[in-house]
């Protein structure tokens, strides 16, 4: 686990799925570890935080199985919920040393992805799940709310808009980018974005209509929800599957991804050269990526 200044962190025997910093706690990171690449094996939920010149551990969780993606809860600074390759998700309690609080166990393949809802009035959580549905959950409520059903492939990323309540986005290995309304029956909007399988998603942080999506293809995309009928720019550099995107939330027009092809990248899609910075300091497929919401520039992936 690296970052942009700030020193690193080995785990041997985990591969990182996902890493994302605390709302509250600034320099404090939660990662989404799996053994075996996520194929077999065991996963871990770890707790990290800056201090100084180095990243230490503060609280590790086992599971039965890989974990593939982490949300901090927006309510409550010691809980976060992660998801996991046996379908389910999980709620653990950071100021405790025990398992998991919860176990919801819905999803009948890997549960992907998993959002707590930013916007303020709700408390509510999006999965998405290799079996091709996206699942609306309260935590406060032992059992889904609703199952959002359409999509033809595996949903690798499930994003909350930080703009509409009750909004959120879903990315396919079906090839589209897609917009939901928890309050509205069916799919509201449909993005063929890519013509291969899009892997992650985000919405910009300053503009409502705005979102990015990351592929296969090795390409990133940024959609106006206005007009899908071309993206507004094209991002092209990474040379493996781009697995992780994510927008700044100090700049409007920047955004970082991370790839397949071992890099970090830095965007700016307002410039001419729009490529930034290639950050090249890992060995192996790069998964998780975030930027801190306290410190300006500074990012763990």
């Amino acid at each position: 686990m690296g970052a942009a200044g700030g020193g690193s962190l080995r785990l041997p025997g985990l591969h990182g799925y996902a890493a994302e910093f605390s709302p509250y706690w600034p320099g404090r990171v939660a990662c989404a570890a799996a053994q075996y690449y996520g194929i077999a094996g065991c996963g871990t939920l770890v707790v990290l935080e800056q201090k100084e010149a180095e990243i230490v551990l503060l609280r590790s969780f086992d599971w039965n199985d890989g974990l593939f993606d982490v949300t901090w809860s927006e309510n409550n600074e010691h809980v976060l919920i992660t998801s996991s390759g046996d379908g389910s998700l999980q709620i653990w309690d950071t100021a405790k040393t025990t398992g998991p609080l919860q176990v919801y166990k819905e999803h009948t393949q890997e549960a992907y992805s998993v959002d707590w809802s930013q916007t303020r009035g709700e408390q509510l959580v999006v999965s998405g799940s290799w079996d091709q549905t996206a699942k609306l959950w309260d935590p406060a409520v032992g059992k889904s709310l609703r199952t959002f059903k359409g999509h033809e492939g595996v949903i690798y990323s499930t994003i909350w808009s930080p703009h509409i309540p009750s909004c959120f986005a879903s990315a396919s290995g079906d090839q589209t980018l897609r917009v939901w309304d928890v309050k509205a029956p069916g799919v509201k909007l449909v993005v063929p974005a890519h013509h291969a399988e899009i892997l992650s998603c985000d919405w910009c942080k300053y503009d409502e209509n705005l979102l990015v999506t990351g592929a296969v293809d090795c390409s990133l995309k940024g959609w106006d929800l206005r007009n899908v009928r071309q993206p507004v720019f094209v991002l092209l550099g990474h040379t493996y599957a781009i697995r992780r995107v994510k927008f700044s939330p100090f700049h409007a027009t920047l955004l970082a991804s991370c790839s397949y092809d071992f890099t970090v990248r830095f965007w700016d899609f307002s410039k001419p050269n729009p490529l930034l910075e290639t950050v090249e300091h890992h060995t192996e497929f790069t998964c998780g990526l975030d930027l801190s919401l306290h410190n300006r520039g500074q990012v763990r992936d």
